[in-house]
């Protein structure tokens, strides 16, 4: 790459004034490289134009500076570092052109003289001297050496006719000269036709926000040691905001001697000084002032902002803010809803402004009053808290529908409501106290829950009769509700069933949790057929009432029967209809249905030991952990056994402390979450040849949720008794007692079958193969296998994975003996390693693949083997169109072929299909 400073004409010499106008500066002391962000710019060297689009501080300039560095050798690059001056066209064409002189001599003499007579009170064709200049240009230029023109912080000289000019360069720019613009405001130029042709490369502020690997790097340049969770609680405040996170980390290094601990906030110290001096205090006056006084706005829109100032121009002020970039976030993809980067926000909620005269409670009750009059009633409830107002807040909860608590189920959002309304009030009328009572019942506080509904007590009886029997009603079902989660069997399955009789029509949503209650129950009692019973009566009465979150909250349901029951497919396919029912709702709300459903999607690929599990696992408990879902607990225990099946014991046993930990916080009685983390603990425990350990516990969880136990299921595990006879049987075969594993194996079989768990008979039948091979009866574990692989049309191959890993080859000759092929036996011909043949071996070894497909790809090929369309495909393994596609070439590349018929041929070669 060349460039003026490193020009072969100027080798020693000092720069000139010349010169210095077109000096690209060094990159930083301590910049962080950027290859990524490069690395996309590289892909958009054969276009016109590069643009690099932020608000101040995200490394506009830097990256320009390390893209022009890492240029290819045979690359020119002109730095123009503008400024407000060259907001006059003909100067800045005047730096421009001399630019160009110092790469091509005598270029556009005549025009420079030309634009040094004219006046600057007097029109100027520029466009029309541009065009004698760009035809200049063009006979010039050498296709070996092509250029790269650099125009940083354009923001500070663009105005409508320098952006014309522009417009008209860049329109007309010859091929071998690409322009990259770095610029707080995207430019008024008209970009389609360049988009549409390939010939633009833009990057915004969400591509140059640091990722969590980029932060990682930072820290450890500058010295600072984290904790993980704070490094991420950084990374969510600063939104990935380099500027602000180098400010921060350099007043942490002045406090580190004095051993303070320095919060990142915004409306401090150094980050305070620069968001004042580079964006606050270089706005409109008026702007400035709209700033503040939405400031305690979370979120806004143009009619919002209307409101709370009793103004008309605030869809103006947010274009204007929109247009200049001031750390303006949007919040939805139609542009009406935005907030404030959170830094920035605390800088104007700590700064009073000159001017603004309303109190911030003043301009909450105004936005609860325009919230409420939209009907959107859970945000006036938060800015009447936030105003101070608990009387209205309690008067806006009683207008909440209760069915669309219990759909929603949105525990965070009601907790914090709970807290800031005083308790006399939440038990001053009997809506408030079912309302509240069911947001404790499903936030696990069952004394608080009990302590509410006991209140109710006050106003019975009723006036009127059917008032009376309703509410009569409505406190069973939140009564049984209550005793499942504390583990009364009997009490839950009274209350409930009495509630469903006497339940009103319009109280759908008790009812709907009555017959969630019941399933459970059946599930832990081992009647798969009666839960599947009562599941498809919650998903008939979701249906009935047009209710998206209560029918998609039944699939999650009926997935969880179907698991257990071995259709692991089947439940896949339950599990991507709920996630469709919910894939519209707003990504800035947290769903607790939605959390569920992505939790179980991770478990269910984990059944099918996909790779994609561990993604949408943790994808799924963030969720859960925003709306304070229980459900994360499921997440924590599949990632912890994952990670222990994955050899990362440390990992796991971290995720159950974290686990651990959350419930604590929570408040959530050990009755739901203890026996479960044990459980796993016990399973690492025999993986990593711990005996001792699990042989204390096993017993104890046994004696406790056993068969003969004396403690109901937890809610979460329903099958829990089942699962801790599995990991004895584990335990006994570790301490060599095979002929009481083998015992305990062949009853859990039994067992697990009369009761319709095929998962769990299908672990143990698998287990029990293995121990039958190791032992030397190889016949009858071919037969336990048969039959395993004749169980497992269901889709699950979890059971296998001790087969795999400690006796591939046999499993192998067992599978290819199967004359008929089948998804499940495909699949686990694909997870075995290579087979190894011996050079006697008279058969000719196939040419070896590359690369081996991976699962995902082998069940595409399948299907694509079977004659099925891209769409079919997509369809059978819940997969995105773009997606299927991907794997296809993915496929064909690995084969090195170019078809699908010449894959298919290929991999029948091969072996991976019969």
């Amino acid at each position: 790459m060349t460039d003026l400073s490193r020009s072969p004409g100027f080798p020693c010499t000092p720069a000139t004034p010349v010169e210095a106008r077109f000096y690209r500066p060094p990159l930083p002391a301590g910049h962080m490289p950027r290859p990524r962000l490069c690395e996309r710019l590289e892909k958009g060297l054969q276009g016109r134009l590069l643009l690099v689009s932020a608000p101040a501080g995200f490394g506009k300039s830097s990256l320009a500076i390390e893209f022009c560095e890492r240029l290819p050798d045979h690359w020119h690059s002109l730095w123009l570092g503008l400024s407000e001056r060259d907001h006059d066209p003909g100067r800045f064409l005047e730096r421009l052109l001399q630019g160009l002189q110092q790469f091509y001599p005598g270029l556009g003499e005549e025009a420079l003289g030309l634009l040094k007579m004219r006046q600057r009170h007097q029109p100027f064709a520029f466009e029309q001297w541009l065009d004698g200049l760009l035809d200049e240009l063009t006979q010039q230029l050498d296709d070996d050496q092509p250029l790269l023109l650099v125009l940083d912080d354009y923001h500070l000289a663009q105005g409508p006719v320098l952006d014309r000019c522009l417009q008209f360069f860049l329109n007309h720019l010859p091929s071998g000269v690409l322009l990259l613009v770095t610029s707080r405001q995207r430019p008024d130029w008209h970009l389609a036709r360049l988009r549409l042709s390939r010939q633009l490369l833009e990057l915004n502020e969400q591509d140059l926000r640091l990722t969590a690997a980029e932060l990682d790097a930072l820290l450890a340049s500058q010295g600072a040691r984290l904790e993980q969770q704070q490094v991420s609680g950084i990374l969510q405040r600063s939104e990935g905001w380099i500027a602000g996170l180098r400010l921060w980390l350099l007043a942490v290094e002045e406090l580190a001697e004095a051993g303070e601990v320095l919060q990142l906030h915004g409306g401090e110290g150094l980050i305070r000084e620069y968001l004042l001096e580079e964006v606050i205090e270089r706005q409109p006056v008026e702007v400035q002032q709209f700033l503040y006084e939405t400031a305690c706005m979370e979120r806004f829109c143009a009619e919002l902002c209307d409101a709370v100032r009793d103004s008309h121009d605030s869809a103006a002020i947010i274009r204007q803010l929109q247009a200049n970039q001031v750390f303006l976030v949007p919040l939805d993809e139609q542009g009406r809803w935005f907030r404030y980067h959170h830094l920035f926000s605390d800088l104007l909620n700590a700064r009073p402004a000159d001017g603004v005269s309303r109190s911030r409670g003043s301009a909450h009750l105004r936005a609860c009053r325009w919230f409420a009059a939209q009907g959107m009633l859970d945000a006036a409830i938060e800015q009447a808290l936030l105003a101070g107002q608990a009387d209205v807040a309690a008067s806006l909860v009683q207008n909440l529908s209760e069915e669309q608590i219990l759909a929603e189920q949105n525990i965070a959002m009601l907790l914090r409501w709970k807290t800031n309304l005083p308790d006399d009030l939440l038990a001053s009328t009997p809506r408030l106290i079912m309302l509240y009572g069911w947001a404790l019942a499903l936030a696990c506080q069952l004394d608080a829950a009990q302590e509410l509904l006991d209140q109710l007590a006050r106003f019975l009886p009723a006036a009127e009769p059917a008032a009376q029997r309703s509410l009569l009603a409505q406190w069973q079902a939140l009564d049984g509700v209550i005793a499942r989660g504390r583990g009364d069997g009997v009490r839950a399955e009274r209350q409930c069933s009495e509630a469903l009789a006497g339940l009103p029509a319009e109280r759908y949503g008790p009812h709907f949790m009555c017959l969630s209650a019941l399933s459970n129950l059946a599930m832990v009692r081992g009647d798969l057929w009666r839960a599947r019973g009562l599941n498809r009566d919650a998903l008939e009465l979701a249906q009935r009432i047009d209710n998206p979150l209560l029918e998609a909250l039944a699939h999650y349901e009926r997935a969880r029967v179907l698991q257990a029951r071995g259709e692991v497919l089947r439940a896949q396919e339950e599990v991507h209809q709920g996630l469709l029912l919910v894939q519209r709702l707003p990504a800035q709300r947290s769903y607790s249905v939605r959390a569920r459903l992505t939790i179980y999607e991770g478990y269910l690929l984990s059944l099918r030991l996909q790779p994609q599990a561990v993604e949408r696992l943790r994808v799924g408990i963030a969720e859960a952990r925003a709306c304070r879902d229980v459900g994360a607990l499921i997440g924590y225990c599949v990632l912890a056994s994952l990670e222990g099946r994955d050899g990362r014991p440390a990992e796991a046993f971290a995720l159950l402390g974290e686990a651990e930990r959350l419930m604590h916080v929570w408040d959530v009685p050990a009755i739901y979450y203890l026996a479960m983390i044990t459980l796993i603990k016990c399973e690492l425990w025999l993986r990593q040849g711990q005996v001792e350990l699990a042989a204390a516990w096993l017993p104890q969880l046994a004696e406790t949720y056993g068969e003969q136990g004396r403690a109901l299921a937890p809610e979460f595990h329903p099958q829990l008794a089942l699962h801790i006879d599995l990991q004895q049987a584990a335990l006994e075969r570790l301490q060599g007692e095979l002929e009481h594993a083998e015992r305990r194996l062949r009853a859990l079989q039994q067992r697990a079958q009369g009761l319709g768990g095929q998962l769990v008979g299908l672990a143990a039948q698998a287990q029990l193969a293995q121990l039958l091979k190791q032992t030397g009866r190889e016949r009858e574990a071919q037969q336990q296998l048969d039959s395993c692989l004749d169980l497992a049309q269901g889709g699950a191959l979890l059971p296998f994975i001790e087969l795999v890993q400690h006796q591939p080859q046999w499993l192998r000759e067992c599978l290819q003996e199967r004359a008929s092929s089948c998804l499940v036996r495909d699949a686990l011909l694909a997870l075995l390693p290579a087979q190894q043949h011996s050079a006697e071996s008279p058969e000719a070894e196939p040419e070896p693949l590359t690369e081996k497909l991976s699962g995902r790809e082998l069940a595409v090929l399948q299907l694509i083997a079977r004659g099925c369309s891209n769409q079919e495909i997509s369809e059978r393994l819940f997969i995105s169109l773009h997606t299927v596609k991907t794997h296809a070439r993915h496929i064909n590349s690995k084969l090195g072929v170019e078809r699908r018929t010449q894959a298919v041929a290929r991999a029948k070669g091969l072996g991976l299909l019969r």
